[in-house]
């Protein structure tokens, strides 16, 4: 398609990012269909009064984010969008929610980390019917105004596991902690955006980011986290407006960030002009042995935690404190985005963390958990697997040769469901992780059934892949 003319009148930013964003959005449009060529570097130049240079490296930023290839002599062409699923929205499923056999009886689920849903039930029952009896007629109504010791039990609750509080002003009530993601990508984000996430990540948010679209774009990690290199050459090449991370917990490595990633991540982040959220969920249960990134550059950063991880999933009450000047537009955009918080909810949420009655059933989760923790360890003595005191999952590392769609297979047929690392990259890589997430809380009945799915998983580990066979 040589005789494409570009139109840059409405793009910001340096001339050849530009470029690249013009050929990706005419991509996404389908004006550049897969297959076309895109004009040669030098007529494209002249055509459009730029340098070749200019030019090329467009080319290139296209080519990085895998929307086009190169072929020596015959030039650029834009790649099969079928084989482009990092920049193209998710399709939604086609089965309804509870499908695929969700509740066999004979699964062992071992693919979920919130609560336990019997932890808190005594508490909430006792609390629901106190804030129903005292305050009926407002929640029968719209939340007409944030109260005040809302704002305090989530600035209270952040201290958990972190001993960092915000200023309550600044704390805003949400519909869980995926509720507050969304309001603040609404917030400060406009459709086009790319989020950056780390290329193991919770999949929730860069699904939820292509839903409402925007784009994600995945950031290099070690076993400790996030690369403040990888972070740097991201923001230069790709210019995210985000990042999301989980620097005290990592969903599912397990490790906490250290201290001198973080200041490097704040400090590239300030350079590029990049926002940060700070998902602090699992913090609340295990701790973050450092200080939270949201303590260190509050004008940038969004901290998230909740309710789900510690004490109760169905409660969706979660909190996000916002840097001072934004947290009117995150309160706008949740309203726009999800109709609005609940009085209920939030009243229940509150009165469970000023009560203390949140405390102390994280504290008894937090025991459970130990248990299971300390269960683990000696089933998969020998093995190469990342476990954490009080956290309610494990990263496994899979030896030669498994790989990890095979070994959630191998696993689902002794009938263990486990997540692979498919279920948490931000975006498709070439890098594999070789390594499967097992989490042991919210659908695990007691420790021994626990005992009994994990045995499973580490005589399958033992035996190998050869000893799995598939006829699909």
């Amino acid at each position: 398609m040589t005789t494409w003319i570009p139109n840059l009148s409405s793009m910001q930013g340096p001339l050849y990012v530009r470029l690249a964003n013009r050929i990706q959005q005419d991509i996404e449009s389908g004006t550049l269909p897969a297959g076309a060529k895109l004009p040669p570097q030098r007529n494209l130049a002249f055509d459009i009064g730029v340098t070749v240079g200019t030019v090329s490296r467009a080319y290139a930023l296209v080519r990085e984010r895998g929307l086009v290839t190169g072929e020596v002599g015959r030039g650029t062409f834009v790649a099969d969008t079928e084989h482009n699923g990092s920049h193209t929205p998710l399709p939604l499923p086609l089965r309804v929610p509870g499908g695929y056999e969700e509740n066999r009886a004979d699964v062992i689920r071992l693919d979920s980390s919130a609560a336990f849903s019997t932890a808190g039930a005594n508490e909430v029952r006792a609390l629901l019917a106190e804030a129903a009896n005292d305050l009926p007629c407002e929640m029968a109504d719209y939340v007409r105004k944030i109260q005040p010791h809302w704002q305090t039990a989530g600035a209270d609750w952040m201290k958990v596991g972190s001993g960092w509080g915000p200023d309550p002003d600044t704390v805003l009530p949400a519909p869980g902690a995926q509720g507050a993601l969304m309001a603040v990508l609404g917030a400060i984000t406009n459709p086009g955006d790319r989020v950056a996430c780390e290329a193991l990540t919770y999949a929730g948010m860069p699904r939820a980011a292509h839903l409402i679209g925007r784009g994600s774009v995945s950031v290099a990690i070690d076993e400790n986290g996030i690369l403040p290199e990888a972070f740097e050459t991201v923001c230069a090449q790709q210019h995210p407006k985000v990042l999301f991370l989980m620097p005290g917990v990592h969903n599912p490595l397990t490790r906490a960030l250290p201290p001198e990633r973080r200041k490097a991540i704040i400090d590239i982040a300030r350079r590029h002009n990049v926002w940060l959220i700070e998902d602090n969920l699992y913090a609340t249960i295990a701790g973050d042995p450092h200080t939270p990134i949201a303590a260190m550059a509050p004008d940038i950063t969004f901290h998230i935690t909740g309710l789900s991880k510690a004490v109760a999933a169905g409660l969706r009450a979660g909190w996000v404190a916002t840097p001072p000047h934004l947290t009117a537009r995150v309160w706008s955009a949740q309203k726009m985005l999800t109709g609005g918080a609940s009085y209920l909810l939030c009243e229940l949420a509150a009165r469970m963390v000023d009560s203390g009655k949140a405390m102390a059933v994280r504290n008894r989760v937090r025991a459970e958990i130990g248990r299971r923790v300390a269960l683990m360890r000696t089933i998969f003595d020998g093995c190469d697997i990342n476990l954490r005191d009080h956290t309610p999952f494990a990263w496994l590392k899979l030896p030669e040769p498994w790989l990890s769609g095979t070994f959630k297979a191998a696993a689902y047929e002794e009938k263990v469901r486990i997540d692979d690392e498919d279920e948490f990259k931000a975006g498709r890589g070439d890098h594999r992780f070789h390594g499967v997430r097992i989490a042991f809380s919210a659908t695990i009945k007691d420790i021994h059934q626990l005992e009994t799915g994990a045995r499973r998983l580490r005589r399958i580990l033992d035996a190998g892949p050869g000893a799995h066979h598939s006829y699909n």
